[in-house]
Order: structure tokens, then sequence, then C-alpha cells
């Protein structure tokens, strides 16, 4: 036996063991991703004949072309933007900050309050603020405290009340994640920034965040996706009402797939967030590289 055969076999032997878990990801993982792609291309439904036709690109041509989807892509990118870019980011960077400056009284508060949210499921997170936001809810009741109008801010502005769930949910992972890139800041180099003469905005701007830019690239690609995917809290507070004015996509495939029967076309839905999500995350790559690139 040659020495190039030995090394194969020895290969082969050292690999047996993973072979059953291979089996298993192929059967359970591969073949659904396989079985969703065909799908998608099918005008498969879930009632009806039990046969399914290739369409080709009929799915995909329809979502483009219909206004729904154009809405639903509208109210997804609003929803990630408002709620996970914008509000979970910001947030969290600002509640790192407050406990990397305060005590430890104020650290075990913060985090009791934020993580306590974030640890409730979407559907818990959901009715708390269908309660909390209805006409007559406690939002409403303290507005009229202070002889404000009041409304129903589940029918008036649906995807704002769902962004701001959102947010007091998601928060804390974004503050997990900076309060650990915060504790690897040297503190020397900021107080001989506070020395010479900078400000705490100054000091912040100019040392903290460049200092972090690589974990905020990766967060704000995290909670990106974890977003786009948000279904039961949206689902437990409007149904994506009213009349659609807070459908996403995750919503408006669900829909069109299990309460429209458009098994194949719901599908294509799911690919196209899938897409999206691509779109994301090659961005924030995107600035990782040129951080990288930078240093």
């Amino acid at each position: 036996m040659t020495t190039a055969q030995l090394q194969r076999r020895r290969a082969v032997v050292r690999g047996l063991p993973l072979a059953p878990a291979v089996v298993l990801l192929t059967v359970f993982l591969a073949g659904p991703i396989l079985y969703c792609l065909y799908s998608a291309f099918t005008d498969m439904a879930l009632t009806g004949s039990s046969g399914a036709s290739f369409v080709g690109l009929d799915n995909f041509r329809k979502a483009f072309t219909s206004s729904d989807f154009g809405r639903a892509l509208g109210y997804t990118l609003f929803f990630t933007i408002t709620s996970a870019i914008i509000g979970q980011n910001l947030l969290g960077m600002l509640l790192a900050l407050l406990m990397r400056a305060g005590g430890a009284v104020v650290r075990t508060a913060v985090s009791a309050v934020v993580i306590g949210a974030w640890v409730l499921p979407e559907v818990v997170t959901g009715y708390l603020w269908l309660a909390f936001l209805g006409d007559g809810g406690p939002l409403n009741q303290i507005l009229g405290v202070l002889h404000l109008p009041g409304q129903d801010w589940l029918y008036s502005q649906p995807i704002l009340a769902v962004s701001l769930a959102n947010v007091w949910r998601g928060t804390a992972f974004s503050m997990l994640v900076y309060s650990a890139a915060l504790s690897e800041v040297p503190r020397e180099i900021e107080e001989a920034a506070t020395m010479d003469g900078a400000g705490t905005l100054r000091r912040l701007v100019s040392v903290t965040i460049p200092m972090v830019r690589r974990t905020i690239a990766t967060n704000l690609m995290l909670i990106t996706l974890q977003t786009l995917s948000v279904f039961g809290l949206i689902w437990t507070m409007t149904r994506g009402g009213p009349s659609g004015a807070s459908t996403t996509l995750p919503l408006y495939a669900y829909q069109q797939a299990f309460q429209l029967s458009q098994l194949g076309y719901g599908t294509a839905l799911a690919l196209l967030l899938l897409a999206l999500g691509g779109v994301f995350s090659l961005v924030y790559l995107r600035v990782l590289r040129l951080e990288e690139a930078t240093r």
C-alpha cells in the first residue's frame, strides 16, 4: 500500500464519526432548503390539487408587480431602520455608556430592567404593548392626566407602535454587546484626551466611538437580521393591520402562504426576504473590510 493510499484510508477512518452528523444535516437542513427553493418556482398550494406545476419566475414577477408587496417592503424597511438601526443601536450604546460611567447600583438596575424586557417572549411583549398603547391603556391615561389628547395608537400609528415595542424588547442585546466593547477601551486614552481639553462629547466622538467601530458594524448586522425576521410581536399587536398598515414581509409571506394557501408564492416571498437580509449583510461586511483595511 502506497503512502498516499494509507493517508486516504486514515482520513476516511477519522471522518467516519462525522458521518451521522453529515447525514442529519443533509436530511434536516439541506433537504428543507432545497425543497423551499423548488417550491418558490412552482404554483404549489395548500388546498386544491395535490400536484404542483413549475412556473419559473412567475412568483417573483408577481411580487415585483404587486402593490401589496411594495407596501410590505416599505414597512419592513421602516420597521428595521427605525427599531433596529436607529432605536436599538443608539439606545443600546447610550445605556452601555451609562452603565460604564455609573456605579454598581446603576449597572444592576439598568441591567435588570433592560435584560428583563429582552428575555420575554415576543408574544408576551406584544400583549404588554397592546395593553399599554390601547385606547384605554396606561399611555392614554397618563396623557389625560397631563391634559394631552390621547388616541388609539395601534390604529392611528401601527407601524410606529410595533417599532417602539421592538426597541423596548431588543435593546438589551445592543447594550450587552457595547458594554463588552467599551470595557476593552483603555481609560488611559480617554484620560489623556481629557487632559488635552476634550469634553465628554468630543471624547466620545473622537476617541471612544472610533475604537469600537468594528463592534458597531457587527452589532448592526446582527440586530438588522434579527429585526427583519420579527413576526410574533407584530402579529400579536396588530395582525398586520389596520388595512395592512403594519404588514411587514414576514407577515405578508405568512398571509399569502397559509391564509390564502399560495404556498409557492409565499415561499418566493420568504426567499426575497432572505435576499434583503443578504443585501444588508453585504453592506455591513463591506464596512468591516474597510475598517480592517484602515487599521
